[in-house]
């Protein structure tokens, strides 16, 4: 028998933390351990890119709860099965004839899911120009029926599981369809009355299929502002209280006279989007003499016909990386749920959030991420039944970061420390500032960050800092996860 090779000596060494990461984990623990803290929860986890070296952790395979940092994970997985150059499809379409400058039938809007068609930035109003030019190319001066959203593409379940009843009302709750317009959302406003005592002047800027019950009170000038609304959990009556108060005397602009304006979420995503592109043909000069309507509003009596439809327009939305920028700097959560059923529809051909979750945990586990380090309930985060561990959460910023088809889109689209998105006013002044690229994410009594990091020495950390379970100020543990990545971009090895 050959004699065993020789096995060299251990060093004294050896997986020892050097004195410089020793001096980072007394920093570090430092921060987490804060007294002010003591009731709180913290999954984190600090790992060089670099080196592989583990610098930090702290219950690191602990579930949290994420809130928008479910979001990398759907953006990752999205990158994967649909591709980052991915487009979502809107088309015209007809089965009836045009003659003498007439559309003698329906015209229907096929959604591909489409995120992107919003008032904001203007890509709305110019397809809805573009699909009006489209169509008086072809000879339509008027449609002889109604316009119908076909947005069978995604399934009917608007809201995700585990969303709060009291979010509702609000746009970054607005429900999910395959055709989508401003986002789902409209404008509601509120003006003082005439005087003290009246009520104020509450307006939605469309129709959001919402009736509005006003109970505002108009104050005198220098009465703070104290209008508050919500949405009726099990009607679509939106409520709206509060004083409105009266415009000092040199404040005679109506634009000083609007003391309120919010984002509403509306009720019927597709109706939403059909009403709003027949207002746009009417005033691009071409009648509609139908109404605007879902095709779900007409099932069971819509029968077949979908093989006679011929396509009159089709556009598509930017690709998928540009998507993901607002995505993620924005934290859209519209954008992270039409995306997770896209990629329902891709794979199953069922446009449904649980589909879209499999298609998510299938990457997952060919990327070697244990199953039992994330639940997955909704693509953004707003649901409260979302888990994730910030083991999980590093192995998958690390796989981005390790795959040159991935790492320039995703760190794109991640917000930047002190310049812009959802960190754009954090870390300013430090060496976090334009150095750090981060999602945030948060819920009541939840926030997290997670991202990536240059040291001092230039060496590349990924981190992911999770924090539950705290009953003081939400901007305190904001600050103290601030705090943790700019200890971070101070650090070096150098003695």
């Amino acid at each position: 028998m050959p004699p065993a090779p020789a096995r060299a000596a251990p060093t004294p060494d050896a997986g020892v933390p050097d004195r410089a990461v020793r001096g980072l984990q007394s920093d570090l623990a430092a921060i987490f351990d804060a007294p002010i803290m003591q009731h709180a929860q913290w999954s984190v986890l600090v790992r060089s890119l670099d080196s592989g070296d583990l610098l930090y952790q702290r219950q690191p395979g602990k579930l949290m709860m994420p809130a928008s940092n479910m979001k990398i994970v759907t953006l990752a997985a999205a990158a994967h099965v649909l591709g980052w150059n991915a487009r979502f499809v809107t088309t015209l379409e007809t089965p009836d004839p045009i003659e003498g400058g007439v559309l003698r039938g329906d015209l229907y809007v096929r959604g591909g899911g489409d995120p992107t068609l919003n008032r904001h930035d203007g890509r709305g109003p110019a397809v809805f120009s573009a699909w009006a030019t489209a169509l008086t190319l072809q000879g339509v001066e008027r449609i002889e029926g109604r316009i119908i959203g076909d947005d069978r593409l995604f399934d009917d379940e608007r809201l995700g599981n585990g969303w709060s009843w009291d979010d509702l009302q609000h746009d970054y709750a607005a429900p999910i369809g395959a055709l989508q317009w401003n986002g789902n959302s409209v404008e509601l406003t509120v003006h003082p009355g005439l005087t003290a005592g009246m009520p104020g002047v509450v307006r939605l800027s469309a129709d959001a299929g919402l009736t509005v019950l006003n109970r505002t009170v108009t104050t005198p000038a220098g009465v703070p502002e104290t209008v508050e609304y919500r949405r009726r959990p099990a009607a679509p009556v939106l409520e709206v209280w509060g004083t409105v108060p009266l415009p000092a005397a040199a404040d005679v602009r109506p634009e000083l006279q609007r003391h309120v304006s919010h984002l509403v979420a509306v009720v019927d995503p597709t109706r939403f989007f059909a009403q709003a592109f027949k207002h746009a043909l009417v005033d691009h000069g071409i009648g509609v003499s139908g109404d605007a309507v879902s095709i779900r509003d007409i099932l069971p009596s819509y029968a077949g016909g979908e093989a006679a439809r011929r396509v009159l327009a089709r556009t598509e939305s930017p690709p998928l990386r540009e998507i993901a920028s607002v995505l993620m700097k924005v934290s859209q959560n519209l954008y992270a749920e039409t995306v997770l059923k896209a990629m329902g529809a891709g794979t199953t051909g069922l446009g449904t959030t649980a589909a879209g979750r499999e298609a998510v945990m299938s990457v997952m586990e060919k990327w070697g991420i244990d199953p039992l380090s994330l639940v997955m309930v909704d693509g953004s985060g707003l649901s409260r039944y979302n888990y994730v561990s910030a083991e999980a959460l590093t192995r998958i910023l690390e796989r981005l970061h390790a795959d040159p088809r991935d790492r320039e889109p995703f760190i794109a689209s991640l917000p930047l420390a002190g310049r812009e998105g959802t960190v754009s006013k954090r870390m300013r002044r430090s060496r976090a500032e334009g150095n750090a690229a981060a999602k945030t994410g948060s819920l009541s009594n939840v926030r997290a960050l997670s991202g990536f990091v240059e040291t001092r020495d230039g060496e590349k950390l990924v981190f992911s800092i999770l924090a539950n379970d705290f009953a003081l100020p939400p901007a305190t543990v904001t600050w103290i996860a601030d705090l943790a990545v700019e200890v971070l971009a101070n650090f070096t090895r150098q003695q």
